[in-house]
């Protein structure tokens, strides 16, 4: 299914602002839903479940001592599934034998809450092979917060493999900017600060030259040559808006960080359909300094992008 649907449901990541920097953009969310299921579900359940399959080590890491976490968050999602997509998921409960349908996939999973030994793989590797959005954990201790494990198989060019184990602050180092005025540690302090049963969301985003939702920096051979490819001609098409709907929800009894990430693209002739976004982003791109538009690995083709839009515009 593609229509216009597409470009109305896709999550616009601006504010009325036309400047664009590195802030703590997180606002409370009103629905505490942590997954959001579109058109694509089964297309990128698949996709999911291949790059699982084949690159398990650089798609899925943990730690051993996140699995109480992994439960809960087992627990949190599955229940966010039933009540949100009653007609697509089901569950049935006894004690602590837990039956969980996905009518979707046309599966029935059996197993006992708490006991690995009863699935196939771990909860959290489990559970994200039923939803969109990566899965990452923070765990908080020593003052800090850890990423302890993960399933990402959709990453905007950064590695769980080498991540695991990082520091908040280790992770986020190489963003430029992200330490001046300490925000870096004023954004740790509030995700420390967070409380069970009040999740925040925040967007991200970015371009990419193609399609690929796994850009993992493992495999940047295979779709970073495409960001020298960028012409007038076809940058409508193969340049791409990617939004990261980001929402983190404070996990009670281990007193983790769950992180949800449900990554949106859109091929940026679609993207600019709706007028006031053309506009918006065309003044945002233009004002962007350089550092963030070459961390964002826009600077190799920014050039196209804004003839493109400045084009659009005068057709308008």
């Amino acid at each position: 299914m593609k229509s216009s649907s597409d470009v109305l449901s896709f999550p616009y990541p601006f504010n009325e602002s036309n400047v664009y920097r590195y802030s703590n953009n997180a606002i409370p969310l009103h629905l505490q839903n942590s997954i959001e299921l579109t058109y694509q579900y089964l297309d990128e359940i698949s996709l999911k479940r291949d790059l699982l399959t084949n690159h398990p080590e650089r798609c899925y890491q943990s730690s051993p001592h996140s699995m109480d976490a992994q439960w809960e968050i087992v627990d949190l999602i599955i229940h966010n599934l039933v009540f949100y997509y009653p007609d697509k998921f089901e569950l049935e409960k006894k004690d602590e034998q837990w039956i969980f349908s996905n009518v979707q996939t046309k599966e029935k999973i059996a197993f006992t809450f708490g006991d690995r030994t009863t699935l196939e793989v771990e909860p959290l590797d489990f559970i994200g092979r039923h939803v969109q959005e990566d899965l990452i954990l923070m765990m908080q201790r020593d003052g800090n917060l850890f990423l302890d494990a993960g399933q990402l198989c959709f990453p905007a060019n950064w590695s769980l493999y080498f991540d695991l184990g990082m520091t908040f602050k280790e992770i986020h180092s190489p963003i430029p900017g992200f330490q001046s005025g300490s925000l870096d540690d004023r954004i740790l302090q509030f995700l420390m600060r967070m409380e069970a049963g009040k999740p925040w969301g925040r967007k991200n985003w970015s371009l990419m030259a193609g399609s690929r939702l796994d850009t993992s920096l493992e495999t940047f051979s295979e779709w970073g040559q495409a960001r020298k490819q960028v012409t007038k001609e076809n940058v409508g098409e193969l340049v791409h808006f990617r939004v990261e709907v980001q929402k983190l929800f404070r996990l009670p009894k281990s007193n983790g960080i769950l992180f949800t990430i449900h990554s949106h693209i859109l091929p940026l002739e679609r993207f600019i359909q709706h007028t006031p976004w053309l506009e918006q982003f065309y003044a945002v791109l233009h004002e962007l300094p350089d550092f963030i538009s070459e961390y964002k690995g826009i600077s190799l083709y920014r050039k196209q992008v804004l003839e493109y839009l400045e084009e659009e515009m005068k057709k308008r």
